[in-house]
């Protein structure tokens, strides 16, 4: 498959992809051999490796100044997370959905579309999901198959709204994912008071207004026991997910239409690539995966068992955070996911330390910063090793010449 820097786009290409690109590079040409590609990766590994321990030590200063100990607030996080029992557990179910959104993000982006509206097509598919599982009869996992599809159906249903006006009108789809998103927010709201939609139908049970029905246990997604660890099936869902996503778009021709639609649109319309139906369906497809989420939202009880305002729980926007830091890579995104998980698992043990919670969020958006000042700096360098090399090439020429 084609190198993304190889290729000319057509289009400006930012600092942080050719930093990216040039810690890629560097990686590659490790296993190239020659001590100028080893320095060359060991200085992409160290520029990484700093940015990410500025932040861990920059989370510690601002812990520290807010009266915490640092020490003890990564110690609840690695506890809250890893260490006490059934914690992996939850932290892999965490991770499904933030992994699922990635997903379809990354796909998305690869074919040049920028789709931010991921947190109300997750609430959308948790809408669709929760509307079909209380009222499809039928055994168990008939239901749970047909509400995941459902969910899937909705958030794509969702993302197509932004697709059609992609496609016909031309209006940015970064624009329209994003609007979206608060009408959402508001269908959920006008759902949640309307019994033949999603409120709770049973009007005996205290604070029924503004939540939906509880999901029966026998159309819940199943557990997957290990070790004393309850793994939901949703997180093996998202990593099969994962590793189809990433052989389609390696070894198929669908996938290769895809990257060239996004390196070159005009290029992929002279290879006989169909623009208009395939970025649709790239849209539709980005949403669908969204959607997706927000049915193991509900089903794998990440959030509980009935639809509430808020479901969603920023699982959307982070999701977005873990495809962008994983750079367009699938294979990059499940450990991105997971440590994800691990900061939203790890902050219920925060409390123990008179840490706030949002310390959680400070940490993280630290760490995404960080992930984010490592390749520009690679790129900066990059640049300036290569001006000599600029500034050489014509007076060569003339010479050559003479």
């Amino acid at each position: 498959m084609t190198d993304h820097v190889d290729v000319d786009t057509g289009r400006a290409e930012g600092s942080l992809a050719d930093g990216f690109a040039s810690a890629g590079r560097a990686v590659a040409r490790w296993g190239r051999g020659g001590p100028s590609g080893r320095r060359s990766a060991l200085e992409a590994l160290g520029v990484y490796a700093l940015c990410i321990l500025g932040a861990i030590v920059l989370s510690g200063l601002l812990v520290a100044a807010t009266g915490g100990s640092a020490r003890a607030v990564f110690t609840a996080l690695i506890d809250g997370s890893i260490r006490s029992p059934g914690a992996w557990g939850l932290t892999l179910t965490t991770a499904a959905p933030l992994l699922l959104v990635a997903i379809g993000t990354i796909v998305a982006t690869r074919a040049g579309l920028v789709n931010i509206g991921q947190e109300g097509q997750v609430l959308l598919g948790a809408c669709f999901c929760a509307f079909l599982a209380v009222r499809l009869p039928g055994p168990g996992w008939f239901v749970i198959v047909a509400s995941l599809a459902f969910g899937a159906l909705g958030g794509g249903l969702w993302a197509g709204i932004a697709a059609a006006l992609r496609v016909w009108r031309n209006v940015p789809e970064v624009l329209t994912t994003l609007l979206l998103t608060f009408i959402a927010f508001a269908a959920l709201t006008y759902g949640l008071r309307q019994s033949w939609l999603l409120a709770d139908r049973d009007t005996s049970r205290v604070n029924h207004i503004n939540s939906g029905e509880q999901l029966p246990a026998a159309v819940r997604l199943p557990d997957l026991r290990l070790f004393g660890n309850d793994i939901d099936s949703g997180f093996l869902l998202a990593l099969a997910l994962a590793l189809l996503t990433m052989w389609i778009v390696a070894r198929t021709i669908l996938g290769m239409r895809v990257d060239v639609l996004g390196l070159n649109p005009r290029a992929a319309q002279r290879f006989g690539v169909a623009h208009r139906p395939l970025t649709a369906a790239v849209l539709v497809g980005s949403g669908a995966s969204a959607g997706l989420a927000g049915a193991v939202l509900l089903q794998g009880g990440a959030t509980g068992d009935r639809l509430v305002f808020g479901i969603s729980g920023n699982f959307g926007w982070d999701g977005l955070l873990v495809a962008l830091l994983a750079r367009n890579r699938i294979g990059l995104a499940i450990p991105m996911a997971l440590v994800f998980a691990m900061l939203r698992t790890g902050s219920s043990f925060l409390a123990s330390t008179g840490v706030d919670r949002k310390m959680t969020d400070v940490t993280q958006a630290l760490l995404v910063l960080a992930l984010l000042i490592a390749p520009a700096v690679l790129q900066l360098r990059d640049r300036r090793r290569d001006q000599p090399r600029v500034a050489a090439a014509p007076s060569e020429a003339m010479a050559g010449g003479a």
